[in-house]
């Protein structure tokens, strides 16, 4: 499969064109940041683990019933992926409140909830990825109701199928942000990443943040928490 140019660079991955339109490889770099931005910083290994931790969730959901666009691992940084487009919608899942769940209703970290929660936020940088309901993606034309329905079903199946596997490694899934894309017939697949950058992981007795909100927050022992759910991770895959 021979790389070609770059074709997008966000704030945690690059795309290349293939010598096949519809496969891309994406790069993970270990570049962080926070607040839509404001914070940026550099967080040592974590593209590698990113890449690989996403990889085998995805190999696993794939069996598990959600389709995605995984295809192939090429190395410690380097994916193969299916050509999608992303449906603008960012979905977060929250099984217990934290982050801006917490702030934004004025209660305290560590509620778990009765049921999960999912929320819609607008993917736009520039308006600062606004929440939304699903009668304002219909009216923007993110998505169809068909296709609103699908991701949802998808992503409740990913956070059960997540909080067990988390679950049996000591590690409590607080909440976590999935991106869904349109394959070129339409079809409906899971994209982006699942990584201690999308989800939040405290460990399970002690509750220590074990994700991105040790960078957020100025916690120190960032690639400690990284390494540590990977570690926990690759012994129960």
């Amino acid at each position: 499969m021979q790389k070609l140019e770059q074709i997008y660079e966000g704030k945690a991955k690059k795309v290349f064109k293939t010598d096949d339109p519809n496969l891309f490889i994406v790069d993970y770099k270990d570049d962080a940041t926070a607040f839509n931005g404001l914070k940026k910083g550099t967080i040592s290994g974590k593209g590698v683990i990113n890449n690989q931790m996403t990889n085998r969730f995805m190999a696993k959901l794939e069996k598990a019933g959600v389709p995605t666009h995984f295809v192939e691992e090429l190395s410690e940084r380097e994916t193969l992926v299916k050509k999608v487009s992303i449906v603008p919608l960012e979905v977060i899942i929250r099984n217990i409140s934290a982050g801006s769940f917490a702030k934004r209703y004025g209660v305290e970290e560590g509620i778990v909830f009765d049921q999960p929660t999912i929320e819609f936020s607008y993917k736009n940088d520039e308006l600062g990825d606004p929440l939304l309901n699903t009668a304002h993606a219909l009216a923007l034309k993110l998505a169809t109701p068909e296709e609103i329905d699908t991701i949802k079903k998808y992503a409740f199946a990913v956070n059960d199928f997540l909080k067990d596997f988390w679950a049996k490694c000591g590690v409590t899934l607080v909440d976590f942000k999935l991106e869904f894309g349109r394959l070129v017939d339409g079809t409906i697949v899971l994209a982006d990443e699942i990584s201690p950058d999308t989800c939040r992981l405290w460990d399970s007795k002690t509750h220590e943040k074990l994700d991105k909100d040790r960078f957020r927050r100025d916690l120190g022992g960032v690639e400690d928490a990284y390494e540590e759910v990977m570690r926990r991770m690759m012994g129960a895959i």
